[in-house]
């Protein structure tokens, strides 16, 4: 015990008995209020969490605690976020309105039902939204990769045809440049996707084409629950001016916010650029 202690703990003792309180007294109270400052500065770390990412629930703010070096129990993140009204609010299930098919498009099975891919650029999802300017509609094309959610290509217009979708497709190609015969893509039955024009891109790169059961989300859930994210997070309450402003957030949003700093709980409470990094600096090993 160093001198300091013990000059400290003499201090505490002549302060007591000249107030006429028990020792035990002072320190039920000292650890009180060092309990009270803790909780204080953890509600601080939460609040700015949560300011950054308004969309967090408490399982990925945890998270984000704990890669900052405070290791938390996730039920008191849920009991301060509740305190505090910072809960996420989910919106309702966004439902995509169906395409009228033209005769004589081709459609093919789901292939990678049960697949589960062990690596980048195995098995590519794709789907496409729309999102309400202040008067008209535009669309936006995403592909996204299956192991790591990281989006690889996107596009938006204010057209529906397959040309959108093939802009998508053509920008995930260039970014990833994935390897003859190794790749599956995988969408819903939509009529961009069953267009002679993108079955021949894809079949131009030897990449594989999949499509979801009829009337089955679920086979295209990866896709699907991306877009619910975007629509919850960057979309939904917001007022574009027009297609460029549109284009502008959605943009830095998928680039920066989703791809770079979204946790993901089902890739271990990573972002996907995180992931896909981690997985190859494994892989050099």
């Amino acid at each position: 015990m160093t001198s300091k202690t013990l000059d400290a703990r003499a201090d505490v003792q002549r302060l007591c008995r000249l107030a006429g309180l028990p020792r035990a007294t002072y320190y039920r109270h000292h650890a009180k209020r060092s309990h009270e400052t803790a909780e204080c500065e953890l509600h601080d770390v939460i609040q700015r969490i949560c300011l950054k990412h308004v969309f967090y629930g408490y399982r990925r703010v945890t998270a984000t605690l704990r890669r900052q070096g405070m290791v938390v129990n996730a039920k008191k993140v849920q009991r301060l976020m509740r305190e505090d009204n910072l809960l996420a609010q989910r919106k309702t299930p966004f439902l995509k309105p169906p395409a009228e098919r033209p005769s004589g498009f081709l459609v093919v099975p789901n292939l990678v039902r049960g697949l589960v891919p062990s690596a980048p650029d195995q098995i590519w999802v794709a789907d496409i939204t729309y999102v309400h300017l202040a008067k008209t509609f535009a669309y936006l094309a995403v592909i996204l990769d299956a192991f790591s959610r990281k989006a690889v290509g996107w596009a938006f217009e204010d057209t529906l045809d397959a040309s959108l979708a093939i802009a998508a497709l053509e920008k995930a190609i260039a970014a990833r440049g994935p390897a003859p015969g190794s790749l599956i893509h995988h969408s819903d039955r939509g009529v961009q996707y069953a267009s002679i024009a993108y079955r021949q891109r894809l079949a131009d790169r030897d990449i594989t084409i999949s499509m979801s059961r009829p009337g089955n989300p679920f086979d295209n859930a990866k896709a699907e629950s991306f877009m619910k994210t975007l629509k919850a997070e960057q979309i939904n309450g917001k007022d574009f001016a027009d297609l460029v402003d549109a284009r502008r957030h959605i943009n830095s949003f998928i680039a920066e916010v989703y791809n770079k700093e979204r946790l993901h709980s089902a890739l271990g409470y990573q972002s996907p650029l995180e992931f896909e990094t981690a997985f190859a600096q494994n892989n050099a090993r």
